[in-house]
């Protein structure tokens, strides 16, 4: 048989065949993706600020997989809802019953009473996701330390203070990851951002210098910086004089879903990344030109600023 001959019986075999390669081909990856998520089934889970917005929606996210929750919050009756919300699902079979339990991360004085607590409840802390947070809008000049203090104190001394109560445990175990929601702004400072670009840049440099003191111990950890997410982060905000923000942004509102990133954590925690960037083109060109091109990054951030201070007037 010639080469002529043959090349179209191959390409017959290569067509009869695409209806049952296709198929299998998507049934073994569903099969292999399947197994990774299996891999949180009774994992116990730690998760900060999950009364409301990303926190909420990561304890159904991993609750949908089978971990055993604990759950912390300012506000008891919404960490309730929470619990009740997840309770109520027929749509997940999961013999887990989520744990709540109060916490203040201004509060440093109770953090490790509260650690106690948690460790107790199951006697583990498998992952520890510290997604709590506050954010701010304000000119830098006209903020009063207080609230650059307050705004440290929950997006970064509060996080660390809580690591460092529930990471012996951890090291003793030889196993844990720990999660730590940052931000693009952790990554690049924005005009009118300064105390929460603070609190983030500081929240990075401390878990990646963690990342490679503890990675001998087994435990993992994986700095998340998403852009903009669609919850009520801005209107929950802090201004300059202390008071809320209570406006919802137009980059807030037209952000990522909840649910996206809270996927796409969950990926992260099975894939073991160290490092996710959840954010637009843009914004990760942004970062890249901080570094490669500063002083052009620098031009256009004081033309924002500019454009932002004149519509404000």
């Amino acid at each position: 048989m010639s080469d002529a001959q043959a090349t179209p019986i191959a390409w017959q075999y290569v067509c009869y065949s695409l209806p049952i390669l296709i198929p299998m081909s998507v049934y073994v990856f569903k099969k292999c993706f399947a197994n990774k998520y299996r891999t949180l089934n009774s994992k116990v889970v730690l998760i900060t600020g999950a009364s409301s917005g990303l926190g909420e929606t990561l304890a159904h996210e991993f609750y949908s997989h089978g971990c055993a929750l604990i759950l912390t919050g300012r506000s008891s009756n919404e960490l309730e809802r929470v619990k009740s919300d997840l309770l109520s699902r027929s749509d997940i079979k999961n013999v887990n019953k989520p744990c709540i339990l109060v916490l203040d991360l201004i509060e440093q004085s109770t953090i490790e009473v509260v650690s106690q607590k948690v460790l107790g409840v199951f006697g583990r802390v498998d992952i520890l996701i510290n997604n709590a947070g506050i954010s701010y809008r304000g000119r830098a000049e006209a903020t009063m330390a207080e609230v650059d203090y307050k705004v440290m104190l929950v997006n970064y001394f509060g996080q660390v203070a809580l690591t460092k109560a529930i990471l012996p445990s951890m090291i003793h175990h030889n196993s844990g990851h720990i999660i730590a929601i940052s931000s693009v702004q952790g990554k690049i400072a924005v005009p009118f951002r300064s105390a929460y670009t603070a609190s983030k840049h500081a929240l990075q440099a401390f878990f990646d210098t963690l990342r490679a003191e503890i990675s001998h111990h087994k435990v993992k950890v994986t700095v998340v910086s998403p852009g903009y997410i669609q919850t009520n982060l801005s209107l929950n905000a802090l201004t300059g004089s202390g008071s809320k923000y209570g406006i919802m942004d137009e980059s807030t509102m037209s952000g990522y879903s909840a649910e996206y990133v809270a996927q796409r954590i969950v990926d992260a925690v099975v894939n073991d990344e160290q490092e996710v960037i959840i954010a637009p083109f843009y914004a990760r060109l942004a970062i890249g030109l901080r570094y490669v091109w500063p002083r052009f990054y620098f031009w256009i951030m004081k033309c924002r600023a500019d454009r932002q201070a004149s519509q404000k007037m």
